[in-house]
């Protein structure tokens, strides 16, 4: 897994609530069994059109949305069935830092385990960021995860939270078997100790 120190990237605010995963990545997608090849697919329903063309009113398929590594939505970001396939689609796509007042648990926890930083804020400061990218072209954030400040090119610049064990694992590149592998000595000596094959 990527670790994730500092990220700065263009933002694309999604002025939508409750996304859910299943429009993050519909379910006629889920056949793959790689963690790649999903970005294509992201969002499927909302970014064609009923003849299968583009749709330009989406927010990705805006000019000014391409290379676009840092999302801003709306409340109860990745609700819905709990497919890691939502995160990976993301990661896939490009994006780093998912920026929103709230998170489906279980989505969130995931974007840890994929790379990935969501930054909670409140509604108040994620109209501020809405307002912002709304009124500077190619508006740019920086995630400091070291720090845990967000802040843009304008003057804008807060804290977040992240607790410490997910902080950890993000900032070293760690998923469950990356933790699994910090403690392999210690697994090397019980396994000698009591007999076991590593075989």
């Amino acid at each position: 897994m990527k670790s994730f120190t500092t990220h700065t990237g263009l933002a694309v605010a999604m002025d939508r609530a409750n996304v859910d995963t299943d429009q993050i990545i519909p379910k006629q997608f889920l056949k793959r069994i790689e963690r790649t090849g999903f970005g294509e697919f992201l969002f499927w329903d909302w970014a064609q059109l009923e003849d299968g063309s583009p749709n330009p009113d989406f927010e990705l398929n805006r000019p000014e949305a391409v290379g676009v590594s840092v999302l801003v939505a709306r409340r109860n970001f990745g609700c819905g069935s709990s497919r890691e396939h939502a995160p990976w689609a993301l990661e896939d796509y490009g994006f780093r830092v998912i920026i929103a007042p709230s998170f489906a648990d279980i989505f969130y926890n995931n974007c840890f385990k994929n790379g990935m930083l969501p930054i909670r804020l409140s509604e108040e400061l994620v109209d501020e960021i809405f307002s912002r990218a709304e009124k500077h072209a190619d508006y740019r954030m920086t995630a400091d995860l070291e720090s845990c400040t967000l802040s843009d090119e304008h003057g804008f610049s807060t804290s977040f939270e992240v607790d410490a064990f997910r902080r950890h694992c993000l900032l070293n590149g760690l998923d469950d078997i990356g933790l699994t592998l910090e403690h392999e000595n210690k697994i090397s000596v019980y396994e000698a100790t009591h007999g076991i094959s590593a075989s």
